[in-house]
């Protein structure tokens, strides 16, 4: 849902589609996608059109589709008081790499090494790509839906939260994860959902 200020998709759409054919390869009432590797030529056209004015990168972030990993950007502009959002997409996971917005933005520095940091994408043409919090040598981007992960591909966690498939009261941790055993069980309104723990051990 748009906010009140927010642009919608298909009305910037319609006006970089003019200027710039074919940039648009998908299109909501809130958001325009284009491809990993127009997205300078993008941000750039809409910071310097004088309908959008998106003089301020307001915020970078990410979401893990399984498949690729879809690189989200909100724009606005103070002077108009609007704001628009603008995603792209990887072409897989290994490698998920999309052009950096820092030569557009350079309040895109921090943003995307914290995007590089937790999710694993690379950003072409960034000047100092490094992890922001996690350390150099760190195992794996934390916020990526495959951490974790186990031998066969097998992750950690429920494969649902309680309660939300009435036709599926027990599921197992992971669907295919048989090495365990446990199973977290629904039975009518109370939470019976956690492995019995023993908490007789003297802890003197």
């Amino acid at each position: 849902m748009r906010t009140p200020t927010q642009l919608s998709g298909i009305s910037v759409s319609e006006v970089l589609g003019k200027s710039v054919p074919d940039i648009v390869t998908a299109v909501t009432d809130e958001w325009i996608e284009v491809a990993s590797d127009r997205v300078v030529e993008t941000l750039q056209w809409l910071l310097d059109s004088d309908e959008f004015d998106a003089a301020q990168l307001s915020n970078l972030t990410a979401v893990d589709r399984h498949t690729h990993i879809e690189v989200i950007y909100h724009l606005q502009s103070l002077d108009l008081n609007h704001q628009l959002v603008v995603k792209t997409r990887t072409h897989g996971m290994d490698p998920a790499v999309v052009q950096s917005a820092y030569p557009v933005y350079k309040g895109a520095l921090l943003q995307e090494r914290e995007v590089y940091d937790l999710m694993g994408v690379r950003f072409e043409g960034h000047p100092d790509l490094r992890r922001l919090f996690l350390w150099d040598g760190f195992p794996g981007h934390p916020l990526r839906k495959d951490f974790l992960a186990m031998p066969g591909r097998i992750t950690s966690g429920l494969e649902g939260f309680p309660f939300e498939d009435k036709d599926k009261p027990i599921r197992p941790i992971n669907q295919e994860n048989v090495e365990t055993g446990v199973a977290y069980v629904v039975t009518g309104e109370t939470d019976e959902n956690r492995p019995e723990t023993d908490l007789s051990e003297d802890r003197g």
